[in-house]
């Protein structure tokens, strides 16, 4: 398997808001790399971002990349994974920014602070098992198990012993950073008999509620404040996870457990958990939503609100330059001549967003647009809605074949943008978690249908909308999202279900420079890869 430095899940990386950061990876493995810092704003630093063929060619075998940026106005959990093919599933960690020196959390300084990230394990290579399926034009093998930094836990076969164990203080606020790195499935979080309290979504803090269950989509971070109990309890609780899902495809079904323990008034060695009863300690197991849960997800995604404080103002566009309507799902491409496609009647699964399925550049774009030689490389026509109506959530239309092509939305400088991402029915309606590069976004509302203008968009949350960077559109629904253009340089959007990312549920922004020299791209620095 691809790690960071040997270490599954890579290292951690603590900064300051307001840190410069230099971070050089050296490619040691036969796959080309490149890291993605997701929910950094990158703020004309494009160069940095990472996404493969987007603002970077991959550093080759053997080659090296500095990647330099620095960190403005964000404090919280994000995290870093790999933005090429599959790779993400083994290169991913989490980054944790403090605040400013002299700063204080909006809630009580926490006693300690624990990440916990969420992955997927595959048995067998993932790189292969996602070349088989783009061959095949079917739905690749799902994943073995989930784990818990980096561990499956006592609910998988002979993996009692790679339990991930959280040992706690009683009467003590803890702080835990939760990442969700897996490949493909949204995830139900939660620890038997222990509340928790949701300070924060993608580095960005939120009025404070109480949840016995979190959910959190590929791409997302959720920071909860855990308080213990107030003496020590004669009992262990699992932290578990298992997905949320919505799609008709095939998918793990399993749930990953932690151990949260306690630590003893007098220290006992660590033990398997064969030797709990044997010590009469109660093992106490969370109840879980349904897999297909859809209320729960809408309910907890409604209780979502920025701070909107004198020190954290929710900086919503109240106006808006630019309207677009995307629709997002899942679609087809014809099966070559000569070849037996495994996807739906014969053909192959395609994604699409407005039914242009991206197709891959060889070359970055960021470079193509910052020397003017975007010709030939991309067409700067993306639709800004979708080309043929139709009823997206209601019976599906028969054709369900999708365009191809590398198009790009173009904005200028400082445009403020509503974009509605609308689900289809298309080969069965689903929730997909689209992450979008280089900006915060407000989630200013959501819903179930086809989206109504003239109805809907009358209710939208202009005061305090949660501020996030990845936001799930819901499975038969739809979500609205508004944002400024403030950063020039190319921005990718895709779904952070890998799967979907794969068969080209993704495109790009460009947004152009402003008139001041602070509001222009910055020139790519020496050492950037070549394709």
């Amino acid at each position: 398997m691809v790690t960071v430095n040997g270490k599954f899940p890579g290292p951690r990386i603590v900064a300051r808001e307001g840190d410069r950061l230099l971070i050089e990876v050296v490619n040691h493995v036969q796959n080309n790399i490149s890291i993605h810092w997701h929910g950094i704003r990158q703020l004309r630093s494009g160069w940095a971002d990472g996404p493969a063929y987007i603002t970077q060619c991959p550093i080759q075998t053997g080659q090296r990349y500095v990647y330099n940026y620095t960190i403005v106005g964000q404090r919280g959990t994000l995290w870093w994974h790999a933005h090429v093919s599959w790779l993400r599933s083994t290169l991913y960690g989490p980054i944790v920014i403090l605040p400013k020196p002299g700063a204080s959390y909006p809630f009580p300084k926490p006693h300690k602070e624990v990440p916990i990230i969420f992955g997927e394990w595959f048995n067998a290579d993932p790189e292969a098992i996602i070349s088989q399926a783009l061959q095949s034009g079917g739905g690749p093998n799902v994943s073995d198990a989930y784990t818990i930094n980096g561990l499956p836990g006592p609910l998988y076969n002979c993996s009692a012993k790679d339990t991930y164990r959280l040992k706690l203080k009683p009467g003590k606020t803890y702080l835990l950073r939760l990442i969700n790195a897996a490949l493909n499935d949204e995830l139900f979080f939660s620890i038997a008999n222990h509340t928790l309290t949701v300070v924060e979504v993608d580095a960005i803090y939120v009025k404070p509620f109480d949840s016995e269950t979190i959910l959190i989509a590929p791409g997302q971070t959720s920071n909860v404040l855990l308080k213990t109990k107030p003496h020590y309890p004669n009992a262990t609780f699992f932290m578990s996870a298992r997905p949320y899902v919505t799609g008709l495809g095939t998918f793990d079904n399993s749930t990953v457990a932690g151990l949260l323990e306690y630590e003893r008034p007098h220290r006992i060695h660590q033990q398997s958990i064969t030797d709990l009863s044997a010590d009469k300690l109660a093992l106490f197991k969370p109840n879980l939503p349904q897999l297909n849960d859809t209320a729960f997800a809408t309910n907890f995604s409604n209780k979502l609100r920025s701070l909107n404080s004198a020190e954290f103002p929710a900086n919503v566009p109240q106006e808006v330059d630019r309207r677009f309507l995307f629709t997002v799902g899942l679609g087809t491409n014809p099966c070559p001549e000569n070849q037996t496609c495994q996807g739906p009647n014969g053909t192959m699964f395609a994604a699409s967003v407005n039914n242009v399925s991206f197709t891959m550049p060889t070359e970055a774009l960021l470079q193509a647009h910052y020397t003017g030689q975007s010709s030939g490389v991309y067409s700067p026509y993306f639709p800004i809605i979708p080309l043929s109506p139709f009823n997206y959530t209601g019976n599906p239309p028969n054709n369900t074949m999708v365009s191809n092509g590398t198009k790009l939305m173009v904005l200028p400088f400082n445009t403020s943008v509503e974009l509605i991402m609308q689900d289809t029915s298309i080969l069965g309606a689903e929730s997909h978690p689209l992450h979008l590069h280089g900006f915060n976004f407000f989630v200013v509302g959501q819903g179930f249908g086809n989206f109504d203008p003239n109805k809907d968009a009358a209710n939208f949350n202009l005061v305090d909308p949660v501020e996030r960077n990845t936001v799930g559109v819901p499975s038969g629904g739809w979500v609205a999202i508004r944002f400024l253009a403030d950063n020039p340089g190319v921005w990718f959007m895709h779904c952070h279900l890998e799967v979907h990312t794969s068969w080209g549920l993704k495109m790009a922004w460009v947004v152009l420079d402003g008139k001041l020299p602070n509001q222009k791209l910055l020139p790519p620095p020496a050492d950037l890869p070549k394709c």
